[in-house]
């Protein structure tokens, strides 16, 4: 009983680590990857929720399907899908 045991766990690992590597768990920010442009003020005033709302207001949803606050000079970096 324990050596099955110990077989599914490692199988459940190595599914899991196999999961991990091909991307499948990531969701959808991690496709949403292609740089699209600049929004709003440079340092960005707000929150990064704030900055993806400028990126829908200005280039729509879609295209834009991400907003961070990157760089030392804190912009608003909006992203679309490749």
């Amino acid at each position: 009983m324990g050596r099955n045991m110990n077989t599914v766990s490692y199988t459940v690992l190595l599914l899991v680590l196999l999961a991990a590597s091909t991307e499948i768990m990531k969701g959808m920010d991690a496709t949403c990857h292609t740089f699209l442009g600049e929004c709003g003020p440079a340092p960005f005033p707000a929150a990064s929720a704030d900055c993806f709302t400028c990126c829908v207001d200005k280039y729509g949803s879609p295209p834009a399907c991400r907003g961070i606050i990157e760089g030392t000079d804190q912009h608003c970096h909006c992203y679309q899908f490749p």
